[in-house]
């Protein structure tokens, strides 16, 4: 890939095993990959919304592709080992947040548990493998405070997916003391690294309950939007955002061991931590129409109303630093949106052309 990112050179010829590689973040991310040149096997249940980012993209063109469950420990182990990785991604997750609420139990084994398991097949793997395990900006014990977030804040959540992400958080901790600690690297020679995102947007995310998904499917119908909270201020970024902090995060823990294993933030400068509504009034700028109004239950499951990421270590000890601003982010994602609406053919083109301008800036 014609690319100003020297380190996606470093994915040539690896061979990457992805977990979730059927959601959103995930197809960006084999797509990426395949770009680079990576050899790569996935690792997820089949696609969980209809349309859906792995189909438009025709992912299962581009890796060798496995259904599986996560809690699978077994299989999931199996498939690891037989593939003998050099890094693997580990974006596997019940993502949301009011679905949680639903389903804790399963919110909490996929989460942490499932975890686990990654960890597990990564102890069985006989080569040097670097494993980077994605969480959450919601693994925070949530102040509603306006200051940001540090790696060494209290892990906390008040709903079932934040605390099930900061139970991982502490899986995740427990494992690299336990089995892959400094003092044993040149033995083990594993580099165990946690990623805690942002509230990623982006072409290809169809998720229930997620606030651009919620206003592309308006805008397309015409219909106006509905705001739940939109006072809530999160951390906004484009999913090639942290994907280029995680390959980042991929490489240097690769070539430096135990000098990278911590957790790092992801997200984006602090001008753009916008509010819901502010980001709902952007993007009705951008597409050129729409109406939106504010329909508040109060009997609706809490939500954080305040999150903002400190993301000074990743700048201090990986050299990354957010690429884009708030609108530049958005207008991608409309742009990738309205393209799919009227020439999904084209799609996969223009998913290759967001990434080479990403990397080239």
């Amino acid at each position: 890939m014609n690319s100003g990112k020297a380190y996606l050179s470093f994915y040539s010829g690896k061979r990457i095993f992805i977990t979730g590689h059927t959601g959103f973040k995930g197809s960006w991310l084999v797509k990426i990959l395949s770009m680079a040149g990576a050899e790569i096997k996935g690792y997820a249940l089949p696609p969980a919304t209809d349309p859906d980012l792995y189909s438009a993209l025709e992912i299962d063109k581009l890796c060798t592709s496995v259904f599986g469950d996560i809690m699978d420990r077994e299989k999931l182990i199996r498939e690891i080992e037989d593939f003998a990785p050099d890094v693997v991604f580990h974006l596997a997750a019940q993502p949301l947040v009011r679905l949680s609420y639903d389903i804790p139990a399963e919110t909490f084994g996929v989460n942490a548990i499932g975890t686990a398991h990654v960890l597990d097949a990564v102890r069985k793997i006989n080569k040097p493998c670097t494993a980077i395990l994605i969480t959450t900006d919601k693994v925070y014990h949530n102040n509603e405070w306006n200051f940001p977030y540090r790696e060494n804040d209290r892990l906390g959540g008040y709903d079932p997916y934040s605390a099930s992400k900061a139970c991982a958080e502490l899986v995740i901790d427990s494992y690299r003391n336990s089995f892959f600690n400094r003092k044993s690297h040149n033995d083990h020679k594993k580099a165990i690294v946690s990623a805690r995102a942002g509230n990623v947007i982006g072409g290809g995310d169809w998720a229930k309950d997620r606030l651009v998904p919620d206003i592309v499917r308006a805008l397309h119908k015409g219909e106006e939007i509905v705001l739940r909270n939109p006072a809530a201020v999160r951390p906004w970024q484009h999913v090639l955002e942290p994907l280029g902090g995680y390959l980042l995060l991929g490489y240097l823990a690769s070539v430096r061991y135990a000098d990278l294993s911590n957790a790092y933030n992801f997200g984006p400068n602090p001008e753009d931590t916008l509010t819901v509504e502010q980001m709902t009034a952007l993007a009705t700028d951008i597409w050129g129409i729409g109406k939106y109004r504010v329909e508040q239950n109060l009997s609706a499951p809490h939500e954080a109303g305040l999150l903002k990421l400190d993301i000074s270590l990743a700048k201090a000890e990986l050299g990354w630093k957010p690429a884009m601003n708030a609108r530049e982010a958005l207008e991608l994602t409309l742009q990738w949106y309205k393209t799919y609406y009227q020439d999904k053919g084209f799609i996969s083109d223009l998913t290759e052309q967001q990434i080479q301008y990403f990397f080239s800036k």
